[in-house]
Order: C-alpha cells, then structure tokens, then sequence
C-alpha cells in the first residue's frame, strides 16, 4: 500500500477530555475507521522549547516525549489532522509519503 506515514509528537502526561492524549488519539483514530497506529515512548529527547528529558529513576513520570505513528491513505490522514484540529489541540506532526505491505514466506 502507498500512502502517508503520520506521527504526532506529545509529551507523556498531556491530556485531552480527561484521558491522556496519545491515548485519545488512537481512540480517535480507530473512531474514524484507521486500520492500526501505535504509540512509542522515548528514553529521552527535546523538543521546540529546548528542555532535556529524559528517563531517571529519580525524576516524576511524565514528561517524556511521545511518538503516535500511523500508516494511513492520503485522505484517512486528512480525517485525523481535522479531528485533532476540531479538538482544537495544538500537536506537532510530520506527514510523509510512505509505502507498507507484509512479506510473507507463505507466498508463492
């Protein structure tokens, strides 16, 4: 399948209507009818405003940056970026030309 791979970027505790975001986010996007999207915690990373975070024992859970991919057709990606506009959330992106399928030993 050729289509588009679409992340969005949060940081870990972040919520929308009560639920944490990334999590909305998948609920939103099986909503909408997506076949799959997976959520990534980093071990550490920055982002616009240049803070450092990272993993340590000793630091509160929480503030870890978040990656939310999924690999969806042009127009289910259209769907989810005006879902989360209407949401009138604020989320980084990047949206880029992609291609995935399954290799299968079975196939002939």
């Amino acid at each position: 399948m050729k289509g588009t791979y679409l992340i969005f970027f949060m940081q870990e505790d972040r919520t929308n209507h009560g639920i944490l975001a990334y999590e909305w986010l998948l609920k939103e996007a099986r909503h909408l009818g997506l076949r799959g999207g997976s959520a990534f915690k980093a071990i550490a990373g920055f982002g616009r405003h240049g803070l450092i975070h990272a993993d340590h024992f000793i630091e509160l859970a929480g503030d870890l940056p978040i990656e939310v991919a999924f690999m969806v057709t042009e127009e289910e990606a259209d769907r989810l970026m005006a879902a989360v506009a209407a949401e009138g959330l604020e989320m980084v992106y990047v949206r880029l030309p992609g291609e995935c399928g399954i290799i299968s030993a079975n196939k002939a």
